[in-house]
């Protein structure tokens, strides 16, 4: 399966490990909740759908790689105690805490969260002298003498011996205490994901125009050429860094993530000609509606890799700027329920002053911000709710310079310059989105251009959160006319396979 399906698959069996009876016991006792072992190839983000689940969820996260341990800091290391039996004082071994078991109890500690998913990468590849722990943990969840809390379920993963040398096969004895799920990479799915991320244009179109440079991994005479999802990823990351610094991107930095010389090369020539379309087409310009007709009579005109890298800039342009709208409106709904609550603990007096509710909600978020990043639970979402908040606090505590106090009314003022601001930014956003879909309209018509700019809408949480919260005519109107949802959830795949010089022969 793509690791789509296999993060649907494991979030369905966290919620059945999850469930409860009327007495509020596990219905699946803690040794038949079988760990999920994720085996697949390298980087093709294992580690990031657990990390996106256990956020979902709303659960604790621990992850460990278990290449990283002995025997002593998985069990714990021996001590001596003594213990009294039939009234005879006896020197018993005993050992303490396993580091990892520990590490369980620290982020329970820290975040206060009871149930979680404890994460365990490369268990196929832990020493000889681990592995019969390792089949004991597997069944009982115990390392040592000390189990994994109650709440708490095992998830582990590795890769097949073909790509990693340290890495073995299991016996039937292990795979039977398994719930095994084999992740094949996937184009199509990791596709969706980029999208919602904003992973570079530059990447996501050329990869929609060369789909079998997506991964790959083979043996030459100079050794191992390999290209990953995680490679483009990280790439594409470091390409939006370069671009802000103004340092050129060229093949030496791209060969450094993309490990095979022909497609580095490839995407460096590709990259070079995605800069220049960009240049040329001023998508600022398309979104806010100035752009000159020419520019639409140049794409109805232009060949089909400028047409793709077109569409790629324009929907990254635009998935920036729904992805910004609903991080803000979320983060000033999260504030208006924090002043909420002040104003009930003020008693609703607009005149009360708010100083200390104040310091108390800064040094509250300022802690949670802390402690989930800490823990891998902070999502885009949070992490820009907790700074805007703390940026509201910040500057209504500064209204304290003369040491009056601050009125709550204050405080009501500042949200309100927030709240016009945002409004400001959800009317942008709808007209950069019309104006989107305008040029397509006249540059494409309704053709496959449309479509492309419909599935990427529609496959991106962000685009469809503002759209369903704030409306987009030309958008509804496109969807039902391109029967998207009859149509079924492979349109991008086919969209990635169209050639249209084909068709226009």
């Amino acid at each position: 399966m793509d690791i789509r399906q296999a993060k649907q698959q494991i979030k369905n069996a966290m919620l059945a490990y999850f469930s409860k009876d009327e007495f509020g016991n596990y219905r699946l006792p803690t040794e038949r909740q079988r760990p999920v072992f994720l085996l697949g190839a390298p980087g093709i983000g294992k580690t990031a759908i657990m990390e996106q689940i256990a956020q979902d969820l709303d659960v604790g996260f621990v992850s460990y790689s278990m290449t990283h341990h002995t025997r002593q800091s998985a069990l714990g290391l021996p001590f001596i105690a003594k213990k009294t039996y039939d009234g005879v004082e006896y020197d018993v071994s005993e050992y303490t805490m396993s580091e990892i078991i520990a590490a369980v109890y620290d982020a329970m500690e820290a975040t206060g969260k009871r149930e979680g998913i404890l994460f365990l990468d490369e268990i196929n590849c832990v020493s000889e002298t681990l592995t019969p722990a390792m089949l004991q943990f597997l069944q009982y969840k115990v390392f040592g003498r000390h189990r994994v809390p109650d709440g708490w379920i095992v998830v582990t993963a590795g890769n097949p011996p073909e790509y990693n040398r340290t890495a073995h096969d299991f016996d039937i004895a292990t795979w039977d205490r398994l719930k095994r799920i084999d992740v094949e990479p996937d184009f199509a799915a990791w596709r969706d994901f980029a999208v919602e991320s904003g992973v570079h244009p530059a990447v996501l179109t050329y990869l929609d125009i060369e789909r079998d440079h997506f991964y790959r991994v083979e043996t030459t005479v100079d050794g191992k050429s390999f290209v990953t999802a995680r490679g483009w990823d990280d790439l594409s990351a470091m390409m939006k860094l370069y671009e802000e610094q103004g340092i050129p991107v060229d093949e030496l930095l791209i060969g450094q993530y993309v490990q095979n010389a022909e497609i580095a090369k490839r995407f460096s020539v590709y990259y070079d000609l995605f800069t220049k379309y960009r240049a040329d087409y001023q998508i600022d310009r398309i979104l806010t509606g100035e752009a000159d007709p020419s520019v639409a009579d140049r794409a109805r005109e232009a060949a089909f890799d400028e047409r793709v890298s077109l569409m790629g800039l324009i929907t990254d342009a635009l998935g920036g700027r729904l992805r910004e709208a609903v991080l803000e409106e979320r983060a000033v709904e999260f504030m208006h329920g924090k002043l909420a609550a002040m104003r009930d603990a003020l008693g609703g007096a607009d005149d009360a002053n708010a100083l200390p509710q104040l310091r108390d909600e800064a040094a509250g978020v300022q802690r949670l911000l802390d402690t989930e990043r800490k823990a891998g639970l902070l999502s885009d979402e949070k992490y820009v709710a907790y700074e805007r908040t703390l940026a509201l606090v910040d500057r209504a505590l500064r209204c304290d310079a003369v040491g009056g106090g601050v009125p709550f009314s204050r405080v009501k003022e500042l949200f309100a310059e927030q709240v016009d601001a945002l409004d400001a930014r959800i009317a942008g956003t709808s007209s950069a989105l019309d104006n989107a879909f305008r040029f397509v309209e006249d540059a494409f018509g309704g053709g496959q251009e449309m479509l492309l700019l419909v599935t990427d809408l529609s496959v991106n949480r962000y685009g469809m959160a503002f759209i369903n919260a704030h409306g987009c005519e030309r958008y509804f109107a496109h969807n039902e006319d391109l029967l998207f949802y009859e149509r079924g959830a492979d349109l991008a795949d086919r969209i990635n396979r169209l050639d249209l010089a084909e068709e226009n022969a």
